[in-house]
């Protein structure tokens, strides 16, 4: 087992990693739209939310020598699922022909009371 660790997302707030690599995957922690710059939530509505996620996801699949296109399965938290076709509209600009297995839930709370969180699993 291997921690993957970047300056190019956010830090772990808590005693957790950004992702561990084990056994040919990689499991990346939920991602919320936190600028890895500044540490702050970035503001905005779903789409601005979502595409920072899914940027910081990126960002740490990188660094543990992975991909987007290497994602097997997503899960998608969302405060409001009246947000999900914008979420959704947002999400296929970075998956595009790769279509990870993905489930979406409703949360009741996120953290920071953010309008999204995302977690992946994916090949090393």
């Amino acid at each position: 087992m291997e921690s993957v660790q970047t300056d190019r997302a956010p830090q772990a707030i808590g005693p957790y990693s950004q992702a561990i690599k084990a056994n040919g995957f990689v499991f990346a922690s939920g991602q919320i739209p936190l600028d890895p710059a500044t540490g702050q939530l970035i503001e905005g509505d779903v789409r601005t939310q979502t595409e920072r996620v899914l940027n910081n996801v990126q960002a740490v699949l990188e660094a543990a020598g992975s991909s987007l296109s290497q994602v097997v399965k997503t899960t998608v938290f969302l405060a409001d699922m009246n947000d999900f076709a914008v979420m959704n509209e947002v999400y296929a600009t970075f998956f595009g022909a790769t279509r990870p297995a993905r489930s979406t839930v409703q949360a009741a709370r996120l953290p920071r009371d953010v309008k999204v969180e995302i977690e992946v699993i994916a090949l090393a």
